[in-house]
């Protein structure tokens, strides 16, 4: 009886989470590849399994609207990323100086984070909106030159985006950020300042460096966040004016669903997942290698 203890013992975790394992290996990775098989297929309002190889990949290279959303993509992920990280350090910084009411401060910078990105977008498509929003409460203060229609413009509908997205994603980076700094020993600001560094540069030369890991990992949940925008665009431009602000995920949705072409965009929907192992599996190969 006591010989069997261990080995039960050794045992119970892996048939604990053996039945969450065989419903992540099915209804994930096991989609994913049902996906990729329709990608290759002939299916289109429904689903058909003759075998079409890569042509609707080609499809989608011949089809300017996906070479729109992918440009699109590049300059979100871009500004979106670069925004949030940015906005998310200063802010983290500037709360790391234990400014009085920094509990509210906190509050209010993770609040937007709180609201799902449908609530966000209707209420940034009402700030952007020419007749409504920012411009109008301009006008009626008697500032008629001012002219903000961005989210009228296709060449900066974009942008707008970026800006929602920002103001939500911000307040999550500094979360992780101030956690962060939070945990860097004092004793090291206070000798660079004995060595006459000033505080920007101690934390631009010296801090910042230090917080590597962070940096990585934030980038990869942010990153997440952009490739998988779906809900932020559809209510703030709906893909508009045209399809100007389409990104991969609006336009594997109306590819699929709209128009009837379920091959396409599953097509559309491999690309997008190969975009997120491109960024994940790396950084996941240098944590485990460096953990040997």
């Amino acid at each position: 009886m006591s010989s069997s203890s261990p080995q039960q013992a050794a045992w119970l975790p892996k048939l604990v989470i053996a039945p969450s394992f065989v419903l992540s290996l099915l209804f994930i990775y096991g989609l994913m590849a049902w996906n990729g098989y329709l990608s290759m297929s002939a299916s289109r309002i429904l689903p058909n399994y003759d075998f079409v190889g890569l042509q609707h990949y080609g499809a989608l290279l011949d089809s300017d609207r996906f070479r729109v959303a992918m440009t699109n993509m590049a300059v979100f992920g871009f500004c979106f990323i670069g925004g949030a990280m940015a906005l998310g350090v200063l802010l983290a910084i500037l709360l790391d100086q234990k400014v009085r009411g920094e509990g509210v401060l906190r509050t209010i910078y993770l609040y937007p984070m709180a609201i799902s990105f449908i609530v966000t977008g209707t209420a940034w498509k009402w700030i952007l909106n020419p007749g409504l929003g920012l411009q109008h409460l301009m006008h009626s203060w008697g500032l008629t030159d001012f002219q903000f229609e961005w989210l009228v413009d296709q060449d900066m509908a974009i942008y707008c985006v970026v800006i929602a997205g920002v103001w939500q994603s911000a307040g999550f980076v500094m979360a992780l950020f101030l956690a962060a700094l939070r945990g860097i020993d004092d004793s090291i600001i206070k000798a660079a300042q004995v060595d006459g560094a000033s505080l920007p540069r101690i934390y631009w030369r010296i801090i910042l460096p230090s917080l590597g890991p962070v940096f990585f990992s934030t980038l990869m949940v942010v990153s997440h966040l952009a490739i998988k925008s779906f809900d932020l665009v559809m209510a703030l431009t709906a893909g508009g004016p045209g399809y100007a602000t389409d990104l991969p995920a609006t336009f594997m949705y109306a590819t699929a669903f709209t128009r009837g072409q379920i091959g396409v965009g599953a097509a559309s929907a491999t690309v997008m997942l190969a975009t997120v192992a491109a960024i994940v599996v790396p950084y996941l190969y240098s944590e485990l290698r460096s953990k040997r």
